[in-house]
């Protein structure tokens, strides 16, 4: 198994990005973490490198990287990742965000101008407002084990791009612009989102599929690796190459 190449890309004056790449495949797919960092992520990146091209930044203000005062919102931070996608002259790219991730890949996505996105894969996400349904964001001490939450920085971090609601009110009704393929996986045991809120979030997009993970909770890559792989692969195997707009 080839280890990711991690270097600092200098994207723009005053933001480096730090990123790890893997893979030399022709369909490239860019991976976006979530609260608990890059590690969350590494057995996605490793799944997905013998046959893809991947691209997976530290979103700024995690595991120690500075965080620019004009990175302050989730569309901030999608608008570098567009940028970045640019940079590396990349097109027909699948975008993958786990949990506020994936709230980043979706923004990422709606602000798409280049027709760069080809496909939205969306794992037990946040971004929007249901009705009836809550975000439980885990509190305490950050847990020093690979399966702890998200440390001090990075949940400082999340708030400043998040806000304190951790949603925004207006995405959900914006779903249905999306034109791409949209693929929602879901953990049963989620309770950070519940799979209802999952329902409702892969209901607003015109042409999503949702996929429910049994007996995985918020992180189903850690805890049924296999079942998510499988739904994944099948997926990127009937991919439909981006058009542009």
């Amino acid at each position: 198994m080839t280890m990711p190449l991690a270097h600092t890309l200098p994207l723009r004056p005053g933001l480096d990005l730090e990123l790890r790449e893997a893979g030399k495949g022709s369909s490239p797919v860019l991976v976006l973490h979530g609260g608990p960092g890059p590690s969350s992520i590494a057995t996605l990146i490793d799944h997905l490198a013998p046959h893809h091209r991947v691209v997976a930044p530290t979103h700024p203000g995690w595991d120690g990287t500075a965080r620019p005062d004009d990175l302050d919102s989730v569309r901030a931070l999608a608008a570098s990742y567009l940028d970045l996608l640019g940079h590396l002259g990349l097109s027909d790219v699948t975008v993958i965000g786990t949990s506020f991730g994936g709230w980043v890949a979706t923004q990422t996505v709606l602000d798409d101008r280049g027709g760069r996105i080809s496909q939205l894969v969306l794992m037990d996400a946040i971004g929007p407002v249901v009705p009836g349904q809550q975000i439980t964001v885990p509190t305490g001490p950050p847990a020093p084990a690979p399966r702890g939450g998200p440390s001090a920085q990075a949940t400082a971090a999340m708030r400043a791009y998040a806000g304190p609601g951790m949603a925004d009110a207006g995405l959900l009704p914006r779903l249905a612009t999306v034109a791409c393929p949209v693929l929602v996986l879901w953990g049963a045991d989620d309770t950070v989102v519940t799979p209802d809120f999952g329902r409702a979030y892969a209901a607003g997009f015109r042409h999503a599929r949702f996929e429910l993970i049994p007996g995985a909770g918020h992180l189903p890559t850690r805890e049924k690796p296999e079942t998510v792989f499988a739904l994944l692969d099948s997926f990127l195997a009937h991919r439909v190459p981006a058009t542009g707009h």
